[in-house]
């Protein structure tokens, strides 16, 4: 028997439009989008209707699985309220950061990325999510074992996205050593002889490992069809690199040279939207902002505040006159589903998934009144 969900009254984002009207939700699929005169059904009172958020970067689940160091926290639990908050910010989809590569730093021994991952597996399973939780592996090149915790994903269906990143000293992100003596002296409290001795070991291993590590890895999502994401490029070179690897997905480029010539490539310029709420960046690059101005942004991340990704695309159509609303919201939906080949979702159209949110913002902060996955309401 068919189950049939009409939403009325509504501001409607299709495509580059925003349509008064109404939708019709059939058997978890959009059946019917009409403009003008509201019929029958869940009265949404002039509330924006959009897709579901598409989030392919989030390291928000760490916080809950560990809340701090050393603590690993029940991981069923972790996830339920990592994917409560995700579902409550308009969230549908999202891709887990799981790291792969751990060093003397800390991280995440061999195999508890790989539990976790069957958590959230067994968790979706039991009906205990609310959104559908893909895998993004973030790969450590320069570490000596992220060969080894990769092979616990080799033949795992929800590994769609893999990001090569070196956060060795002078590499992309930290070719500045003042932030990287913010984050690995200043924060821990290191000697200088003991920042010394620890970057020497991060140097070293780079030279060794990254690029052996970078080549295998990518040649190995090659053959699986998993889309490949850079990490932190600074430079031309960085770029002409991720090309070499086909790469679809550029993270949080550091400058503009770089983001602009990943983005000519044809590649998707992903940028942080806690980077748009504030203003700028937390580690001292680029600002996000800077590159939605110039036209080289093209898929925005919470990376680590869920509500981030709803709220920036506001921000950006408030704030910058050559960006609309629906262009904004683009940038969290259709984009990321497209750069990683979900075709079925992340556009209202017919015959699509109807994974929608009820947004209502008169001003300021955006409030996710509801949200629906496969037409049926998580939150």
């Amino acid at each position: 028997m068919s189950v049939e969900t009409v939403l009325s009254n509504a501001r409607i984002i299709v495509g580059d439009e925003i349509i008064a009207g109404s939708l019709v939700i059939r058997d978890g699929r959009i059946a019917e989008i009409s403009a003008g005169a509201s019929r029958a059904g869940e009265d949404l009172e002039g509330d924006y209707l959009i897709p579901g958020l598409i989030e392919l970067h989030t390291d928000h689940l760490e916080q809950h699985y560990s809340p701090r160091p050393g603590v690993r926290w029940n991981t069923t639990a972790a996830i339920q309220a990592h994917d409560a908050q995700v579902a409550t910010s308009g969230i549908t989809t999202v891709f887990d950061c799981l790291r792969m590569g751990a060093d003397e730093d800390g991280g995440f021994e061999r195999g508890e990325m790989r539990s976790l991952a069957d958590a959230i597996q067994a968790a979706q399973a039991e009906g205990r999510l609310r959104a559908e939780h893909l895998f993004h592996l973030r790969c450590e090149v320069s570490s000596d074992n992220v060969l080894e915790h990769f092979a616990d994903f080799e033949h795992d269906p929800h590994v769609r996205l893999v990001s090569l990143m070196d956060h060795a000293p002078g590499q992309r992100q930290f070719q500045s050593m003042d932030q990287y003596i913010l984050y690995y002296k200043e924060k821990r409290g290191l000697s200088d002889e003991a920042f010394a001795h620890f970057v020497a070991r991060r140097q070293a291993a780079s030279a060794k490992y990254a690029a052996v590590h970078r080549n295998e890895l990518a040649r190995i999502c090659a053959e699986r069809g998993i889309t490949v994401a850079s990490h932190d490029d600074a430079t031309l070179d960085h770029v002409d690199e991720a090309i070499g690897h086909g790469v679809r997905l550029a993270e949080f480029p550091t400058s503009f040279d770089a983001a602009e010539a990943s983005h000519k490539a044809g590649m998707s310029v992903l940028m942080g939207a806690p980077n748009i709420v504030r203003g700028k960046s937390h580690s001292g690059n680029i600002a996000a902002r800077e590159l939605a101005e110039r036209g080289v942004l093209d898929v925005l991340s919470s990376d680590y505040v869920p509500l981030s990704l709803l709220h920036a695309p506001f921000v950006l159509a408030d704030d910058i006159d050559a960006i609309s609303l629906p262009r904004a919201i683009a940038m969290v939906t259709s984009t990321p589903a497209r750069t990683v080949g979900l075709e079925d979702r992340g556009r209202i159209a017919p015959g699509l998934r109807a994974d929608l949110v009820r947004v209502k913002r008169d001003n300021g902060v955006p409030v996710a009144r509801a949200t629906w996955r496969e037409g049926r309401r998580v939150a």
